[in-house]
């Protein structure tokens, strides 16, 4: 038999729409399925694309995409937007080199309006579509699909203030399933959940599953409980409307319709139709399980928010996701939430602080330990860093665990709140690089280029484990903001030492003693650069700082070699390379340079060894461009 007979019928949105809306709730089942095969199968976001797949198939079915707009935020449950739109035979290669991407990207489908990846961005995005379909008068509708976590962020506030005071045709669903990536905090979602209508839709939950079996065996007693069911839910809408006066998104001057089934398709529609008919701001606030249908994911969602692979059968054995599976050596964030727990327990002063990314950065084990000394300030990047600098004003020592990619939307208070108070705050700046499968949206390939022109930054790059833990013992140690940048993954395998052990600030150490060519390498860029001095015999200095930079021991390479290569994972615009340049010309040597980083573009997704191949930075890659360099230079 086949287990998708409709699924198979739809390539487009236009195919779904020639369904009559009793056929939704049995696409919904076969997309899911579809779902835990692929997803399965590749890897990827998991519970979150579960929780919106009844959502996604109601859009499509009511709006005229691709020319009204759908815009997802963060993009983590767009896999049902993926396959819906065409992209159903591709999703055997989501997120493999040359394979589709992990998000909405608009040079993959004229259906995936915005490029996204970042969270809190879709309520502006749309408002900006809404805007301009106005200015160019066409009837169009925009609508921003956002969760409970991502509104959370001040920019979705932002848009919410903007929008509510301009007259367009925009439509805001805050998906609600009580969940980001960690489990929310602050008062908006306590908010939600206090509504009263999402306890009797709780309610009404419990008495579906509570009484399905005796009703089964009733002859017409299901038919009658599903009506007063809907007699019900009808009533709490009516209720909710009552207290409309009282919303908060009436008070951004939104209508607001809500809370209803997300898993309900077919009443979905009812709504989305009536939505779309309306004229002005409208929000609609719809309730969703993420992991709906998976047990697993159901009762785990952050456990199963990303998945490596796993059983189709959710009573078997539980999988690992991808961020969690154990390795023989540690990864860089375990390596830091050791070294965190340790200088919690040995300095009383120390704070830590996530924006919503415990599990990601390695705090689980920080915020059971010293949970008076935790911070998740939610998805709230540029509070987090504010923050921290009030706690360093009234001397706390905090300690800001970021993935580089997200630091980059706290830049302006990195600079004005932190550096030119100089306040001694240590950014554990974690995902620097090439990520993979992720692709350019989570990168962190601008970090070394952005930091060390910040005043009184001290930004420091470790070559391997131990190498990280003594550069985040050395920063913390510092009376001034600093950096520690380093991978995603596992380094080179080296021992840890369990102290608390610093070096010099500013200074590298020469890693291999050769001739004639001398590698100035940083942080994981080390590593693959020996292998390759030791086919050149060329000398390797392991800088471990960008900032302040080892200007003694570039001058003393440049003098007693005859070229010099500089390698980074980093842009080669402004990063280490260049400082290096700079030292140079201060001191008045002219010596062949190469600069080995990324180079100016945008990088894709996929196996992180296939990309830094194809950025020339893999060790074979290094090789052979600086064979070919060098043969010129003769």
């Amino acid at each position: 038999m086949n287990p998708s007979p409709l699924l198979d019928l739809i390539d487009s949105p236009q195919d779904l729409r020639r369904l009559d809306k009793k056929q939704l709730p049995q696409v919904a089942a076969e997309l899911r399925e579809f779902l835990l095969e692929s997803v399965g199968q590749t890897g990827g976001h998991f519970a979150s694309n579960l929780g919106a797949v009844e959502l996604t198939i109601a859009l499509h079915y009511v709006y005229d995409t691709p020319e009204d707009k759908l815009v997802w935020d963060v993009g983590h449950q767009s896999y049902p937007h993926k396959i819906l739109t065409g992209r159903k035979n591709q999703m055997h290669t989501m997120r493999q080199y040359g394979g589709l991407a992990g998000f909405p990207k608009r040079c993959e489908s004229e259906y995936d309006a915005f490029g996204v990846g970042h969270s809190s961005t879709s309520i502006g995005a749309a408002l900006g579509m809404a805007a301009a379909d106005k200015l160019l008068g066409s009837d169009r509708r925009s609508v921003a699909i956002i969760g409970d976590g991502a509104m959370t962020a001040g920019q979705a506030f932002e848009a919410l203030n903007c929008a509510g005071d301009m007259d367009v045709n925009l439509l805001v669903i805050l998906n609600d399933n009580e969940m980001s990536i960690s489990p929310n905090v602050g008062a908006l979602p306590k908010y939600l959940a206090s509504n009263v209508v999402r306890d009797m839709h709780g309610l009404l939950s419990t008495i579906k599953a509570q009484s399905s079996k005796v009703l089964d065996k009733l002859p017409g007693a299901m038919e009658l409980a599903q009506k007063v069911e809907h007699k019900i839910k009808t009533l709490a809408g009516e209720a909710e409307h009552a207290r409309q006066s009282l919303s908060l998104f009436e008070n951004f001057g939104f209508r607001y319709t809500g809370p209803v089934d997300g898993h309900n398709v077919e009443h979905l529609v009812d709504v989305l139709k009536d939505l779309r008919s309306r004229k002005g701001p409208q929000l609609l606030h719809v309730i969703t399980k993420k992991g709906n249908g998976y047990k697993l994911a159901e009762n785990d969602p952050v456990k199963y928010h990303a998945v490596a692979n796993l059983p189709k059968d959710s009573t078997a054995e539980t999988p690992m996701p991808s961020e969690n599976k154990p390795a023989a050596k540690p990864t860089y964030t375990q390596v830091f939430g050791k070294w965190l727990c340790d200088q919690a327990a040995a300095d009383s002063r120390l704070a830590a602080i996530t924006p919503a990314m415990r599990e990601g950065s390695g705090l689980v084990e920080f915020e059971q330990q010293f949970p008076d000394r935790y911070f998740d300030v939610g998805i709230a990047e540029q509070h987090a860093v504010t923050f921290a600098g009030g706690l360093a004003c009234e001397g706390m020592k905090p300690v800001v665990a970021i993935y580089s990619t997200f630091l980059q939307r706290a830049y302006d208070q990195l600079v004005h709140d932190i550096a030119l108070q100089n306040l001694p705050v240590l950014f554990a700046v974690d995902r620097a690089g090439i990520v993979g499968a992720d692709g350019p949206t989570h990168a962190g390939l601008y970090d070394l280029s952005f930091l060390r022109c910040v005043p009184n930054m001290i930004v420091a790059a470790p070559s391997d484990e131990n190498e990280c833990r003594l550069l985040l013992s050395t920063c913390y140690q510092a009376d001034a903001p600093a950096a520690v940048r380093y991978p995603r993954g596992t380094g080179t395998g080296a021992p840890v030492s369990d102290g608390l052990e610093t070096v010099a600030v500013g200074k590298g150490v020469i890693r291999r003693q050769g001739e004639k060519t001398a590698f100035i390498a940083f942080g994981s860029m080390v590593a693959p650069t020996l292998a390759v001095a030791e086919k050149l015999n060329a000398t390797v200095a392991d800088m471990r700082f960008v900032k302040p930079i080892d200007e003694e021991l570039i001058v003393r390479l440049a003098r007693s070699h005859d070229r010099i290569v500089t390698l980074e994972e980093n842009a080669e615009q402004g990063g280490a390379g260049s400082a290096v340049l700079e030292v140079l010309a201060k001191h008045g040597i002219c010596k062949p340079v190469l600069l080995l980083g990324v180079a100016d573009t945008v990088t894709g997704h996929g196996d992180p060894k296939k990309l830094l191949d194809d950025l020339g930075l893999s060790a074979e890659a290094v090789e052979r461009r600086v064979n070919g360099w060098s043969a010129r230079q003769v």
